[in-house]
């Protein structure tokens, strides 16, 4: 079996290494060392020669060298990213979220059964009834979207509020419509009375149930549209009171509704189950303590984890079959999350008969297999004995799970990004619209290459704007109709942007951590700021990456040192997953 080695992501063969050494046994990898190789030799030839031209298939050739270096590292949608670097033998506590972490909901199977049930909810106070016509569809919606409550707007914006995409209803509006609501094409993201983040996979229904109902009454005759909301004759309907509908009838189906009910009468229909599971978690229990902490109720809990545990065997073919408690140090229910990563709430006891609070305040030790309610992170670590930067938590929610307790008790934190394998699917696939881009960049830098500021001639860059704008459209059409998640063209999301601050690693899931030594050093890359990433150092051979300019005894230099460091890494790092 294949797996992942050292910094380099070379891979080795744990069966056929022998004496602690790596060896490299996959055919396209050695295929793919061997064309780096090649193309080191042709560069050697080519200085030896004195060509130093410089020109842009110089660049895309030293960045088609890297790319052959950087696949042959483990498969991406099993890799663990790193934004901060973290060594894993320093963690003494793994603690983890349950929906959409442990418990993995089926899309679109899930997301259906909510935004449905979110549509009767609203039908039952008094919405049309063709709104129950409405059919959930995945490919619109995407994580970190806000809504405008004052205009019913959908916005994708970057991290400092700039807008990127704005869709009133499924209508995507161009630049002057923008302007006309907002003028610089900037909102105040503190403004949180009018503009709500929707995160979370949870809000994926109800983001896509806004468009629904602002499409609807956009165009139902019965309605009249008005900049803030609608009229029906003598009545008025704001976009803000429409948004608080919509927020209370979810939290009605997740709390008073039948969504966990139906969740747990079908569980094989929307939850996943991956016998990977127990054998992780009971790794992780061997060198440090796990833990639980779930917002949901013990009830729901105890039907979800039972399932996601119910192997004929235990971690491991052969093994005996454990109950889901054996895996846990300490089990949270209940642990309204964010407020848990503050000053929390009490810590009650769980009656596991009958799902029921014990009365009073749990004030004893830690025992083993005993279910708790409520609680918070200082309970945590007082109960467990560590300090914060001894956990690591794991989750799916950037603001419930990661951003309060990276900031409020500076855990180390792991986010879960299930959207990130499909991310990565098309950054592979569709690699020749970025680098178009990415040459239309470079082409625009070469229009103003020899001006300055005593120069009166102004190069006409309208088609190569139109040209950007364009490739710019496709790219983020091949994620769905709103875009990639962390990007639209060259420009960062706010999601892109919170998941850089706040999560240490991120993955498209923890799952992916088996294939990690619990020893291992997740070293972050480097960050240089614009002045350090586009100047070369005085005596050190540099590409500036950003120029289209690059001459080939730079790049042979380049190809030679990653070589080298590859190789010698590859010689010396082995892992026995």
């Amino acid at each position: 079996m294949l797996k992942p080695i050292g910094t380099s992501n070379f891979w080795s063969s744990s069966e056929d290494s022998g004496q602690g050494k790596s060896v490299i046994k996959s055919n396209d990898t050695f295929l793919n060392i061997k064309a780096t190789w090649k193309l080191q030799e042709t560069f050697v030839n080519r200085a030896h020669e004195g060509k130093t031209q410089r020109c842009y298939h110089d660049r895309r050739r030293v960045r088609s060298c890297l790319h052959l270096i950087d696949r042959v590292g483990v498969v991406p949608p099993s890799r663990v990213f790193v934004n901060r670097s973290l060594a894993m033998e320093k963690i003494k506590c793994f603690g983890f979220d349950m929906d959409y972490t442990l418990a993995v909901y089926k899309s679109p199977e899930y997301e259906s059964l909510g935004f449905d049930l979110t549509v009767e909810r609203l039908v039952s106070i008094g919405y049309p009834q063709e709104l129950l016509n409405f059919v959930y569809d995945p490919s619109f919606p995407t994580r970190g979207l806000v809504f405008d409550t004052l205009y019913g707007n959908l916005l994708k914006v970057d991290t400092y509020g700039n807008i990127l995409v704005c869709v009133h209803g499924f209508n995507f509006l161009r630049g002057p419509e923008i302007r006309e609501m907002y003028p610089n094409k900037f909102i105040q993201r503190g403004d949180t009375e009018r503009f709500y983040i929707l995160n979370t996979l949870f809000n994926l229904p109800e983001t896509y149930l806004f468009a629904c109902l602002v499409d609807f009454f956009s165009n139902c005759s019965r309605y009249t549209s008005c900049e803030t909301g609608f009229k029906d004759g003598d009545l008025f309907m704001s976009y803000k009171s429409m948004f608080q509908d919509v927020r209370d009838g979810v939290d009605w189906v997740h709390f008073k509704g039948s969504l966990k009910e139906k969740t747990v009468e079908n569980l094989e229909k929307y939850v996943v189950k991956d016998p990977k599971l127990p054998l992780l978690l009971s790794r992780m229990k061997e060198v440090a303590k796990v833990f639980l902490a779930t917002n949901s109720d013990y009830k729901y809990t105890e039907k979800i984890m039972t399932y996601l545990f119910d192997f004929a065997h235990g971690p491991k073919p052969g093994m005996p079959h454990r109950p889901w408690q054996s895996y846990f140090d300490l089990i949270l229910v209940d642990a309204r999350k964010p407020v848990f990563f503050a000053e929390g709430t009490v810590l009650r006891q769980v009656d596991t008969t009958t799902g029921r609070l014990k009365i009073g305040t749990y004030t004893g030790p830690l025992q083993h297999g005993i279910v708790y309610s409520g609680g918070s992170s200082d309970i945590v670590c007082d109960l467990m004995g560590i300090k914060g930067k001894d956990i690591i938590y794991i989750g799916d929610h950037i603001f419930g799970d990661i951003l309060k307790s990276k900031k409020r008790q500076g855990w180390r934190t792991f986010l879960v990004i299930p959207e990130l394998a499909q991310e990565l699917h098309v950054w592979t696939d569709k690699s020749s619209i970025f680098e178009e881009l990415q040459s239309l960049d470079c082409f625009l830098a070469e229009l103003y290459k020899h001006l300055d500021s005593s120069s009166n001639e102004r190069p006409d860059i309208s088609s190569l704007q139109r040209r950007i704008k364009k490739i710019t459209h496709d790219m983020d059409m091949c994620y769905g109709m709103m875009g990639s998640l962390f990007r639209s063209g060259s420009r960062q999301t706010l999601f892109a942007s919170q998941v850089m601050r706040y999560a240490d690693l991120y993955a498209a899931s923890f799952i992916n951590l088996l294939y990690y030594p619990f020893s291992y050093l997740f070293r972050a890359a480097h960050v240089l700021m614009p002045h350090e990433s586009t100047v070369e150092h005085a005596h050190v051979s540099f590409i500036d990456t950003e120029s289209p300019l690059i001459s080939e005894e730079q790049i042979y230099l380049l190809v030679v040192s990653c070589c080298d460091a590859a190789a010698v890494t590859a010689a010396t790092v082995s892992v026995q997953v």
